[in-house]
């Protein structure tokens, strides 16, 4: 009876997720129906909270595949209650990636689950488990980007779906930069089973600092600029233009003021 009740333990949502979740549906609430004072605090609260769902949800599909695949010990650890307090590195897994958001309009999940590999058996598993991760973003990618491709959005107000334009944007870019094959980012632990065993081992000590690589990397102004051409190819393909992630960016970072562009738009 012990050893059951502990297992619906380790499977149950957090309050800690319930109560994100709560603040994503009153801050959308409130974005879409001009509730808030100030529309780009509403907005900013939203995405960011939207934000750290992905995130959960993101490490939620890593421990999720990993157990299906023969690490049991991820339930006992609390991967699978979607707590991100739970996870590894607090600081890298959510911090981190809010301050991407702010400084540069990035979405780039941190580390954060550990999975303890040798339980598992085939390359094939492995590489599931990686990938696990960066197609929840593209998931999540779809379900914001849909009013845009099902051309729904009337009756949408405008600072909503400027919010959904910038969220979209952070799960395009956090799909992305995840598969992309650096050493501590996910695309690279798609590849690594695959790799002999003295490049993995030459690889190794460089995982620890991939992602902030990365981050580096995107701040050359060729590089980025490269960069979010793609991302804003892509989003237009679906439906989604520059001006709807420009005001959504704008009202996100609602202390530097308001665009009076977006603000007539609306």
């Amino acid at each position: 009876m012990t050893t059951t009740a502990a297992r619906h333990s380790d499977r149950r949502i957090s309050p800690v997720f319930v109560g994100i979740l709560a603040v994503t549906a009153v801050t959308g609430w409130a974005t879409w129906t001009g509730f808030a004072e100030q529309p780009g605090l509403a907005v900013f609260l939203f995405v960011t909270a939207a934000w750290v769902v992905s995130l959960c949800l993101h490490e939620y599909a890593h421990a999720r595949t990993a157990l299906h695949s023969g690490d049991i010990t991820v339930g006992a650890k609390g991967y699978l209650t979607l707590n991100p307090m739970k996870y590894t590195h607090a600081l890298l897994s959510i911090v981190l990636p809010v301050v991407f958001v702010i400084m540069g309009g990035i979405g780039l999940p941190g580390g954060a689950v550990f999975i303890e590999r040798s339980r598992i058996r085939g390359r094939w598993r492995h590489s599931l488990i990686s990938a696990a991760g960066p197609l929840t973003n593209v998931l999540f990618a779809a379900v914001c980007t849909a009013p845009f491709w099902l051309d729904a959005l009337d009756g949408v107000p405008a600072e909503f779906r400027y919010a959904l334009a910038f969220l979209a944007l952070l799960q395009v870019t956090a799909a992305i930069l995840n598969f992309l094959p650096v050493p501590g980012l996910d695309g690279y632990g798609v590849i690594e089973p695959w790799l002999s065993y003295e490049v993995r081992r030459q690889v190794e000590p460089f995982a620890p600092f991939g992602l902030l690589f990365v981050f580096a990397v995107l701040w050359v102004p060729a590089i980025n600029g490269a960069f979010f051409d793609a991302v804003d190819a892509i989003l237009k393909g679906l439906g989604i233009s520059d001006f709807d992630t420009y005001c959504g960016y704008d009202l996100f970072r609602f202390w530097r003021g308001t665009n009076e562009i977006c603000t007539a738009a609306s």
